[in-house]
């Protein structure tokens, strides 16, 4: 089973925590305390391809935001 985690960094003149998080929820992300902001639970396997759209999606979600992320997905 696949999880693709997000850790987050904010700019002070950027979007709050609180509007990120409400984006980043739409996107189907939780919020994760093990050292990650965020994790994405795929509920299966997904491939290379899938978890690079993900990425994108979160991109395009956070542009104009000021908000820099590292994406990571590992398999269980």
């Amino acid at each position: 089973m696949t999880r693709t985690f997000l850790l987050l960094q904010f700019s002070s003149e950027g979007a709050p925590y609180s509007e990120v998080a409400e984006t980043l929820e739409s996107l189907g992300f939780r919020p994760e305390s093990d050292g990650y902001d965020f994790v994405y639970d795929w509920g299966r396997a997904a491939n290379v391809r899938e978890t690079l759209d993900l990425a994108d999606r979160v991109q395009e979600a956070l542009r104009g935001a000021r908000v820099a992320f590292r994406i990571e997905s590992t398999e269980e």
